[in-house]
């Protein structure tokens, strides 16, 4: 780790070595031009070649079709909130998931542009799961579905994009999973992230969509909010955020390196059950999702004597295990484990919470 400690912070979060010493490298000087990637301009031949071999990347190793374009703007997730259903729902009703804290505020943003219609919610068990179909009732024609992939406070993900009725527009905030696993681009009208958990840095926000969707916006609105200005001027609407971009290139050309998105699922599947089979084995913590819903990203957990919650996290920052305190409006602990996150933290933080049970168990 190079003297580094282990990052569960839920975002932004840890980003893999390799590519923080291209970084640090190319802030000195980009492929050779004696010009830092900070310094570049944006309209130059330099920054050009990044922004073209990243979009490039996120095509190969996402396999993005030609039909769907690929955006790096700015505002993140939350932006995307508003944005979304500024441009398509036009005092129609769209369809919201509805399976956290996130969805909520999606859904109140739309909610100024037409009618929400609510098709699940796991919001009676505190976010616990994600609905199935048979908990799931569609509008009759929606302009557009909605979805949460992964939720980082309750630590839910969705095993696939939920089932749809034909025809039906899927958009999906996949701020906390993206690029973890293998996606079928081709089944979403829209997927957004903000880049700062699985891609790169805080500030920038990759929207993949399909074209004739975002053909279809909105042309009443602002210049700088309508998705058709961004795809006609590649991303380069206004200067965009270099230095983000040159990262999302570097980490989609990391996952590359490890054999594609297979590849790190399967990767991110055995940090998990590292984790989870340890908290299902012991009788002093308690996992808060339920088992069918389980994020491979975000780890939520308890101390059955949620008293020795402030100590066990003090105890496992001073052993370097830091950003373990859970989203303060739910409490107890969250591990983050992106991407990036090595399979050597895993086993850290177990050897660290097996030898905090020995301590405290009579505590029970």
């Amino acid at each position: 780790m190079s003297g580094r400690i282990y990052n569960f912070s839920s975002g932004p979060a840890v980003l893999p070595e390799a590519v923080l010493r291209r970084a640090q490298a190319a802030i000195w000087d980009l492929d050779g031009s004696g010009i830092g990637v900070l310094e570049h301009s944006h309209r130059g031949k330099a920054f050009m070649a990044v922004l073209e071999r990243t979009e490039a990347r996120l095509r190969e190793v996402g396999r993005i079709p030609d039909s769907h374009a690929v955006l790096f703007l700015q505002g993140g997730a939350s932006t995307q909130f508003f944005q979304v259903p500024m441009n398509f729902l036009g005092g129609g009703t769209a369809d919201y998931c509805h399976t956290g804290v996130w969805s909520q505020k999606a859904i109140a943003e739309a909610g100024r542009y037409g009618t929400i219609h609510v098709a699940c919610s796991s919001e009676s068990t505190r976010f616990d799961h994600i609905p199935g179909p048979e908990a799931t009732r569609w509008s009759a024609a929606p302009a557009y579905v909605h979805f949460t992939s992964n939720n980082t406070i309750f630590g839910t993900q969705w095993r696939q994009e939920p089932a749809v009725p034909a025809g039906a527009d899927l958009v999906c905030d996949a701020s906390s999973d993206i690029f973890s696993k293998p996606i079928d681009v081709s089944r979403y009208a829209m997927i957004y992230a903000g880049a700062q958990k699985n891609l790169g840095p805080a500030g920038v926000t990759l929207v993949i969509a399909r074209k004739d969707f975002l053909e279809r916006g909105s042309r009443e609105l602002p210049t700088m909010l309508q998705y058709r200005t961004h795809v006609g001027e590649h991303s380069m609407f206004n200067t965009p955020p270099t230095f983000g971009i040159y990262v999302i290139g570097e980490v989609t050309a990391w996952i590359a390196e490890q054999g594609g998105l297979a590849p790190m699922a399967e990767l991110n599947q055995a940090k998990a059950k590292v984790l989870y089979d340890f908290l299902d084995g012991s009788a002093f913590y308690r996992g808060t999702a339920r088992a069918d819903s389980r994020s491979l990203m975000n780890v939520t957990f308890r101390c059955r004597d949620e008293a020795l919650e402030p100590a066990l996290v003090a105890q496992a920052t001073a052993r370097g295990l830091d950003g373990l305190k859970g989203h303060r409006s739910v409490g107890g602990m969250r591990a983050s484990i992106y991407n990036a996150f090595p399979m050597a933290g895993m086993h850290a933080l177990v050897d660290f919470l097996h030898e905090f049970e020995r301590a405290h168990a009579g505590a029970r």
